[in-house]
């Protein structure tokens, strides 16, 4: 008895050994922040804006306050290199501004070909950034897509979206896939990047969940279904293995957020002098289904 008597005593004690620890992050400068990508037969695009703190709120005003204007950035295949203009588009929270080919230079004016790599180029404040990338020939591709009722739910108004894939053998080959739902925006899936490690060289068949919207509330309990009557389209790409990481690193962090239990991680960008970001590489192909009513 005064064996178990001392135990507990101890496990007490050691119980209520409590020490408030107050974390106060360090004070960061502002970044900058780079969401750059160019794809076959279309004019790249790049969007630069200032980072903010991780406790910092957020609201329209900042957001918009956030875009970078006073850059100048070239791209270059290392035949030609273009100087991008900036273009402005009226939303319902402001204006969106991104950097494009400028129509004006018809001698240096870019798009994405297939096998190319690319050199963005930016000078912002005396200081130069830059980052290289590739459009893939496309190699991987989807050879066909159909639907399939719910198991258990025949008769349920949601759909699986299902392709069928052939990868080429040899390891190496990355693909980003986004949806598009009838009118809706292209958006990628909440697990939008993969590798070959599992399938190298094999034709496989895997099911296609519908891409997300990031910016609002994912909805769980339907999160990847399609529905009947609507008009289904899969932007299926191949990107180099550094776009792979970027997504892959950035998509992780990304799901962990708010997730105590989760391990820390960092999003592996490919734009030199500490800038976040990336500039991605596409090589695209698009693939149409109806599903009837």
């Amino acid at each position: 008895m005064k064996k178990w008597f001392f135990c507990f005593i101890f496990l007490m004690g050691f119980g209520s050994c409590e020490k408030n620890i107050d974390i106060k992050p360090d004070a960061t400068n502002t970044k900058l922040v780079v969401d750059a990508q160019i794809e076959n037969d279309q004019a790249p695009t790049v969007v630069l804006s200032s980072s903010f703190g991780y406790f910092s709120t957020i609201d329209s005003t900042i957001l918009n306050n956030s875009f970078i204007h006073d850059a100048v950035l070239t791209i270059s295949d290392g035949t030609k290199t273009h100087q991008l203009k900036e273009y402005k588009v009226a939303t319902a929270g402001g204006y969106f501004y991104y950097f494009s080919s400028d129509p004006a230079n018809p001698a240096t004016y870019m798009k994405g070909e297939l096998g190319k790599s690319y050199t963005l180029k930016i000078v912002y404040k005396n200081q130069s950034y830059s980052a290289i990338t590739s459009i893939p020939f496309l190699t991987k591709l989807i050879d066909s897509v159909w639907w399939q009722s719910l198991k258990n739910y025949p008769d349920a108004p949601q759909v699986v979206l299902m392709a069928k894939v052939t990868d080429p053998p040899g390891l190496g080959n990355y693909i980003r896939y986004f949806t598009k739902e009838n009118s809706e925006p292209f958006f990628p899936g909440l697990n939008s990047v993969f590798d070959d490690q599992v399938v190298d060289g094999k034709t496989y068949t895997i099911q296609v969940d519908k891409g997300v919207d990031r910016n609002q509330p994912i909805n769980r309990a339907n999160y990847g279904y399609f529905y009947r009557g609507d008009t289904a389209v899969i932007k299926f790409c191949n990107i180099d293995k550094e776009s792979f990481d970027f997504w892959k690193t950035w998509e992780y962090a990304f799901q962990s957020i708010g997730n105590p239990f989760s391990a820390p991680g960092k999003v592996i960008g490919n734009v030199d002098n500490s800038a976040l970001g990336a500039f991605c590489g596409y090589s695209v192909q698009y693939k149409t289904l109806i599903i009837p009513k």
